[in-house]
């Protein structure tokens, strides 16, 4: 299965479904996957921001009896020692952001040999490049 696309100089470029098309294929898998991570990544980070300053406003509080409301679906009233340490536990938990940075990274790497690739064979016929809308 093969279709053919017209260069501007009149030269026949033949794109068959084994080699090209997946590679398209996977370009399209990829950039969406990218935009994915991108923002999941944003996410994590606002969230790590937010805990950061709950922790800095935690231990800026002067009462050690004072009982602080912690959201786990409802909110429930700890003490400070507990909601610190519940606040510390969910900042562990979003250290995963190295990880999904490291995912972006390698499937920006994938994204940019499967462009040079296809700029390659194609040239100016394909458009790889993302709308910024």
């Amino acid at each position: 299965m093969a279709a053919t696309i017209k260069k501007a100089d009149a030269e026949d470029v033949n794109v068959t479904f084994v080699e090209d098309q997946q590679k398209i294929n996977k370009f399209a898998q990829n950039t969406s996957r990218i935009t994915e991570l991108k923002e999941e990544i944003d996410i994590k980070k606002k969230q790590q921001q937010n805990l950061e300053v709950a922790c800095e406003d935690i231990i800026l509080a002067d009462d050690d009896c004072l009982m602080i409301p912690y959201q786990i679906g409802v909110f429930i009233s700890h003490s400070q020692e507990e909601t610190q340490e519940m606040l510390e536990e969910a900042r562990r938990n979003l250290q995963e952001t190295d990880a999904l940075e490291s995912r972006a990274e390698s499937t920006q790497q994938v994204l940019a040999d499967l462009k040079v690739q296809l700029y390659a064979k194609f040239g100016r016929n394909i458009n790889l490049e993302a709308d910024e809308s």
